[in-house]
């Protein structure tokens, strides 16, 4: 790694900055102390994770509780399903090995239990207090107001849509600017049942990978933050102080009550990914078949991925990828946002290990983990329908500004993170 390659990630963030601040609705209020504090953050919080033994068992022992909750996903997936889900005893020679990952076998059941152990573990007080610590830091660094620090703070563990939920009753209070906080915000991370679902998919392809997965869901936020801070400036004088109670969100009747529950929010946050990956991926074939009539570019024919390779390409190249390996990064960045990050985590993952280096896959790691996509805008719309109605106009206003403004959020993650030396993230 050359010093121009570290460069090369400071000016895309500086780039993702500008562009920004051109398309904000203020110019005059760029929130310069939140920009160097949310930048330093994000290197800082790398630098730490990474940096130091300690802390690098931390994150090794979190991968081994990422493969623990894959692999019991996994027993319970074998009850159910027997050889389907591909682990063992099959009762016909296999030939290709490789067949037996089934998504939905593999990937969406873990979908499941995560969200009935997260259910469980906010009943036990065990992730509210994690949520509202992370929302007392928000609060205090970032200058967010109590009910928009909390739902930030659960959106990194619970979702776009799933973390609002846990203020409902102070979504109509909100400003317009904290309204867009918590769009982009959602769009800029992941959930926690998602993450390990990601480990998964790249655990073949990627040292650490759930360590980096890990990472990437919490130093997004700052990211996003920034941008829809800068995008659709704070509002003081609408904010008011209002009263909020953390004890007022959302509650279980007991524990078997938060495991059911969280099952039942499992099947369907499972039901909608398999449904959103098939649909697009048939939107997409369909328009491959029709690129397929034109005559071929450069000996092959055009494909979708192609097109968004080619149109990436320069903003992977941004934040800190080799010219070389832009195009096909920039496929990837593509589909994230066309399609969705899982569709593009499946993508990467099949990818010939010498096609990408691994500086490289760890970047893509970062700008991928997010939920920035098409998709996207039709969950933020209808969730918020159902959330808060009376505002759901001001949320289709908003929602194409903040995927957009998410998307960028996970490239300035990566970009921060492709400044960083290479061998930091070496075990």
């Amino acid at each position: 790694m050359s010093g121009f390659d570290t460069m090369r990630g400071l000016v895309g963030v500086a780039v993702i900055l500008a562009f920004a601040w051109l398309a904000s609705e203020d110019r005059t209020r760029f929130p310069w102390r939140l920009a160097l504090g949310a930048v330093a953050a994000q290197a800082v919080l790398v630098f730490l994770l990474f940096a130091f033994p300690a802390t690098r068992g931390v994150l090794s022992l979190a991968g081994l509780g990422v493969d623990a909750l894959a692999g019991s996903a996994q027993a319970g997936t074998r009850f159910v399903f027997g050889f389907l889900a591909g682990a063992g005893g099959q009762p016909y020679l296999v030939s290709d090995p490789a067949s037996l990952y089934i998504l939905a076998f593999r990937v969406l059941p873990v979908i499941l239990v995560i969200c009935a152990l997260s259910a469980l573990l906010w009943h036990w007080r065990v992730l509210r207090w994690l949520t509202q610590g992370f929302g007392f830091v928000f609060q205090r660094t970032m200058g967010l107001r109590g009910a928009p620090a909390l739902a930030t703070a659960a959106t990194i563990f619970m979702g776009q849509v799933e973390g609002p939920i846990f203020i409902r009753g102070y979504l109509a209070g909100l400003t317009r600017s904290e309204l867009f906080l918590l769009l982009t915000v959602g769009m800029s991370c992941v959930s926690g049942s998602t993450v390990v679902a990601y480990a998964a998919i790249l655990k073949g392809v990627l040292p650490q990978a759930a360590a980096h997965v890990l990472t990437a869901s919490l130093i997004s936020a700052p990211a996003g933050i920034l941008l829809a801070r800068t995008l659709v400036p704070r509002d003081a004088a609408r904010e008011r102080v209002d009263g909020f109670d953390a004890a007022s969100v959302k509650t279980y009747e007991s524990s078997i009550d938060a495991l059911m529950r969280g099952t039942a929010d499992g099947l369907q946050i499972a039901l909608n990914v398999a449904a959103t990956l098939l649909v697009f991926v048939a939107l997409v074939a369909m328009a491959d078949r029709l690129l397929a009539l034109a005559p071929p570019v450069f000996g092959a024919p055009l494909s979708v991925e192609r097109v968004l390779g080619v149109v990436f390409a320069p903003l992977a190249w941004l934040i800190g990828v080799s010219w070389r390996e832009a195009p096909v990064a920039g496929g990837l960045l593509g589909v994230k946002l066309t399609l969705t990050e899982f569709t593009a985590f499946i993508d990467f993952a099949r990818l010939p290990t010498d096609v990408l280096s691994e500086r490289t896959r760890v970047i893509l790691t970062y700008a991928l983990c997010g939920f920035a996509n098409i998709a996207s805008v039709g969950i933020n719309v209808a969730g918020y329908s159902v959330l808060v109605p009376e505002r759901r106009s001001e949320v289709m206003g908003l929602v194409w500004k903040a995927m957009a403004a998410g998307f960028l959020a996970s490239c300035m993650t990566a970009a921060v993170v492709g400044a960083l030396p290479e061998g930091l993230y070496r075990a």
